[in-house]
């Protein structure tokens, strides 16, 4: 009886023990399946979508690096590890190389473009940056690019150098420096102007020897070459504030100074400034509309001149000597 009574519970044990194992080992499985995932396909995918599928799942992702490829675009996955299929645990890293894109491709055409668009193009394709040039074209407008290197649809590694050449445009018209030395300030001036050149600075240096008023120097000097629109500074002979002359009492009144805007479509900004030995000041500050012509009281107590200037550009320089 007592033998019956030990195998009844033997059996009964073996029976708890195996039941017990049998359960833990079901909510172990049950466990692990929870926490892990299976890894998705990400060769070929952008690295945007990768990124987006890996946190999905709560795995990490770790890029191991970047290789040239010629099957997969830029910024592709091309390799992965654990590869896809596989069961891992949430929070586990998935490694990952991303494509540069084609070691070779075709060089992109950047003639005609701006300088600033070229160079963003070639950065773009992980070209280096070559040699820049300039020179003057007529047929090209200034800052664009008139011929690169490699030649545009050329297979070219990446990473390659690319030269282009930019016009500065059309080839400025170059003058003669007329002489102006011992002329008056008038016949200076409409030399000046006849010549496509604009008159500077003015300043005045006393010379006994030579005529009131007349062309002491210039800049540049005559015979040099200029440009459309280069300004002439002048020195004109007459008396110095300091002198007899320029102490002696002299009336407040002035001339009337014409002024005429060329015909056009929008109005102008028009500046009047009077440079005497005492100061600098404007005299007149307006927008006038094409076509109209604008008259100035220039003072006549000092030596002067008198600038015009349109839209900030000086057009006309006028010399008044005091009464």
């Amino acid at each position: 009886m007592i033998a019956k009574i030990a195998k009844i519970s033997a059996l009964i044990l073996i029976f708890l023990v195996v039941a017990g194992a049998s359960a833990y080992l079901t909510l172990t499985f049950i466990i692990d399946s929870e926490d892990a995932v299976i890894v998705p396909d990400l060769v070929g995918k952008d690295v945007v979508s990768a990124l987006e599928m890996l946190t999905d799942l709560q795995l990490n992702t770790k890029v191991n690096g970047s290789e040239y490829s010629q099957m997969f675009p830029k910024n592709h996955v091309i390799f992965q590890e654990p590869e896809a299929g596989a069961e891992i645990k949430k929070d586990r890293d998935v490694r990952i190389i991303i494509s540069k894109g084609a070691k070779s491709i075709l060089m992109p055409n950047v003639v005609s473009l701006s300088e600033r668009l070229a160079r963003m193009i070639i950065e773009e394709n992980d070209f280096l940056q070559g040699n820049l040039t300039y020179t003057y074209s007529a047929e090209f407008e200034k800052d664009r690019v008139i011929v690169q290197v490699p030649n545009p649809g050329t297979l070219t590694s990446r990473g390659a150098p690319v030269d282009i050449l930019v016009s500065s445009g059309p080839r400025p018209v170059k003058y003669l420096m007329p002489d102006l030395f011992g002329q008056s300030f008038d016949q200076a001036v409409l030399k000046i102007e006849n010549t496509n050149l604009t008159v500077g600075n003015i300043r005045s240096r006393f010379d006994k020897k030579n005529s009131r008023n007349v062309i002491l120097n210039q800049d540049p000097l005559a015979g040099y070459s200029v440009t459309k629109s280069n300004p002439v500074d002048l020195i004109i002979n007459r008396p110095s504030p300091d002198s007899e002359a320029g102490r002696l009492r002299r009336p407040l009144y002035g001339s009337l100074l014409l002024h005429r805007i060329d015909s056009g479509f929008l109005k102008k900004r028009v500046r009047v400034e009077l440079e005497s030995t005492e100061a600098t000041t404007d005299i007149f500050d307006d927008y006038i509309k094409p076509g109209e012509e604008i008259w100035v009281l220039v003072p006549r107590d000092h030596d002067a001149a008198v600038y015009i200037y349109e839209d900030e550009i000086l057009v006309k320089t006028h010399l008044y000597e005091a009464w």
